[in-house]
């Protein structure tokens, strides 16, 4: 089995988001991280060159592929924040609908700008999001 390419790093999570260039980008991710690490107790980590985790579990597939993950984090992409809740996402269509202008993936919440979207529904979404795996990757 190969190696997951998405591992966590020694870099600065902080750094990082100091060196975007888009300012309102900037100021929306340093708030992610502190809504994040609120909701974890976990601290900000790199995992490969642009995603920020929070916390970790190690999960296993049926197929036997196995490996690490963080239980929730985002990314700054280009026009918009990639948000990872590893839940399903499209499960909770009932705060989805109150959370304001957003895209989905089947993990993932795309946003443009933190000003577009209810806080405290974004909130509920990431304790969700932790609940869900803690359920489904119990730690040993």
């Amino acid at each position: 089995m190969s190696e997951n390419k998405t591992q966590p790093t020694k870099e600065s999570a902080a750094k990082f988001i100091d060196a975007l260039e888009d300012s309102q980008q900037k100021k929306d991710c340093k708030q992610l991280m502190k809504m994040m690490r609120a909701a974890t107790g976990e601290r900000a980590v790199m995992w490969g060159p642009s995603i920020i985790g929070f916390g970790s579990y190690h999960y296993k597939y049926e197929s036997g592929r196995e490996g690490d993950s963080p239980i929730l984090g985002f990314a700054p992409r280009k026009g918009q924040i990639s948000i990872y809740l590893s839940c399903d996402i499209l499960q909770h269509a009932d705060l989805l609908a109150q959370l304001g202008t957003h895209k989905t993936g089947k993990g993932c919440l795309y946003i443009r700008k933190l000003a577009e979207v209810d806080r405290d529904v974004l909130e509920q979404l990431i304790q969700r999001g932790i609940e869900e795996v803690e359920q489904r990757y119990p730690k040993r």
